[in-house]
């Protein structure tokens, strides 16, 4: 397994700067993730399922020293809602412990991460928040900042209509390295959802953190599920060439009332803002997508089966031409040659989402069911016909994600079958640009269907002339 995953670290860019001279620094430019996967290969890197540990069960990291981390962004994802897992600070807290320090909190919402800070001074986790001091902007934090607090780390939740451009006021991650070159960077998915003209400038951003040598990961926590390594191990181990995937991601539109998601040209769209998560998955299993081969169609608000009865925002504020599609379904190649389908749907009602991957090689299928709440693989191999069951309690791939990176940060391992960050920027760059893709595609299908509908209706309502009569 260890040579696999060997040849599947060769295909990730290496840095144009050589790491400095550390001890494992050779096996550690392997799983620091400071580059991209590039070719058509899906043999990316990967973890022994094994190694995930789940949160309850690990130690703290050991040492006296502080670990400085600053947190961009006050919401849901930094600090956890009702609406779902995420929570980076708890998962921080259980990896570092007392050692834990958040220096600062930048958010524009200065209200809103100030009740978020209250609330962990009032809990058990105070030494960690105790002097903690909230700015609008990182420009501010660094006009105060004393050298003491310097972070070692800097965690990117803000909205990702603020990130991934070189646009000023949406440039967090230029600020970041202007500031402070080659601090550790955990950014989230996707990593913008501003206009699809602004993707090279994400790919530029990707170059640059590559050369400042820095350690980045983004949150695509789905691949950090062991379910989804015990797949990557199964296709390694047995030398497999995966011919297809096939995603649907169903969710639970009911729950969601943030009237930005509802909105294409704030959230730029379900496949861009939600949908990337299998997206992704699919490239981690599939390889790099012929992006020309994509083809997708859309159920959209205004059409007949597109109803939705139980939307809890007021769609009438959100123009018209806004207005999110209710399904999505796409095909595409894959650069080996594999082929790969997605079927979206806003339909669901309730709280939890249904969710299902299926991977296929010669052989072998693969499904992976359930992936957000209790996930469950079924696989099917040569000489049975019958599914073998795998499932995994107590999976944690919020906290594994957030482990990992720490691990490499702190050099924990020599080990290169350890720590690894499964997702670069220059990655992420690449699932941004495929999710565009789809939306594109399926708004080119839309376009033509409805100019050939007006070219049917004026065909009706054409005046046909009267017959002459006949002598």
């Amino acid at each position: 397994m260890s040579q696999t995953r060997r040849l599947s670290s060769s295909l990730e860019m290496t840095s144009t700067k050589a790491p400095p001279p550390r001890r494992g620094s050779e096996l550690r430019r392997d799983r620091r993730g400071s580059g991209y996967s590039s070719g058509f290969s899906s043999r990316r890197p990967s973890i022994d399922p094994s190694r995930l540990i789940p949160m309850d069960k690990t130690t703290h990291v050991g040492g006296t020293d502080n670990f400085n981390v600053v947190f961009v962004g006050a919401g849901n994802i930094m600090f956890g809602s009702d609406e779902g897992p995420w929570n980076h600070s708890f998962r921080f807290e259980h990896k570092l412990g007392l050692r834990l320090k958040v220096v600062a909190i930048i958010d524009p919402a200065i209200e809103r991460a100030n009740a978020a800070l209250k609330k962990k001074c009032d809990s058990f986790v105070v030494s960690a928040y105790q002097n903690t001091r909230v700015y609008k902007t990182l420009e501010d934090f660094v006009k105060h900042m004393t050298e003491k607090e310097r972070p070692r780390a800097i965690v990117v939740g803000s909205p990702p209509m603020f990130r991934g451009t070189l646009q000023s006021g949406r440039d967090v991650e230029m600020q970041i390295m202007r500031y402070f070159p080659g601090v550790a960077l955990f950014i989230e998915k996707p990593i913008a959802t501003g206009p699809k003209g602004e993707i090279e400038e994400a790919f530029k951003i990707a170059k640059l953190i590559s050369e400042s040598n820095s350690i980045c990961s983004v949150g695509y926590m789905l691949r950090y599920l062991k379910a989804v390594q015990k797949m990557k191990q199964i296709i390694q181990e047995n030398d497999l060439v995966v011919m297809a995937t096939i995603a649907r991601y169903a969710c639970a539109y009911e729950a969601i009332t943030k009237p930005d998601w509802w909105d294409k040209s704030k959230s730029a769209g379900p496949i861009i803002e939600q949908g990337t998560h299998f997206c992704d998955l699919s490239r981690y299993f599939g390889g790099e997508v012929d992006i020309s081969s994509v083809t997708a169609h859309s159920l959209e608000w205004d059409e007949e089966a597109g109803h939705l009865s139980k939307i809890h925002i007021d769609e009438n504020k959100i123009a018209p031409e806004n207005r999110i599609p209710r399904a999505t379904a796409a095909t595409w190649k894959y650069d080996s040659g594999a082929v790969g389908s997605l079927m979206h749907v806003v339909t669901l009602q309730g709280r939890n989402y249904s969710c299902e991957l299926e991977v296929h090689a010669d052989g072998y299928s693969l499904k992976l069911v359930n992936p957000y709440v209790q996930p469950v693989l079924y696989v099917r191999k040569p000489g049975d016909d019958y599914e073998q069951t795998f499932t995994f309690p107590d999976d944690d791939p919020f906290f594994s994600e957030v482990s990992n990176w720490i691990d490499i940060i702190e050099d924990i391992e020599e080990d290169p079958e350890a720590a690894q960050i499964l997702s670069t920027y220059e990655d992420a760059c690449r699932t941004y640009e495929f999710t565009w893709a789809i939306r594109e595609a399926s708004e080119r299908s839309r376009s033509k269907s409805l100019a050939t509908r007006r070219a049917a209706t004026t065909v009706v309502q054409e005046p046909v002339p009267e017959e002459e009569n006949e002598a």
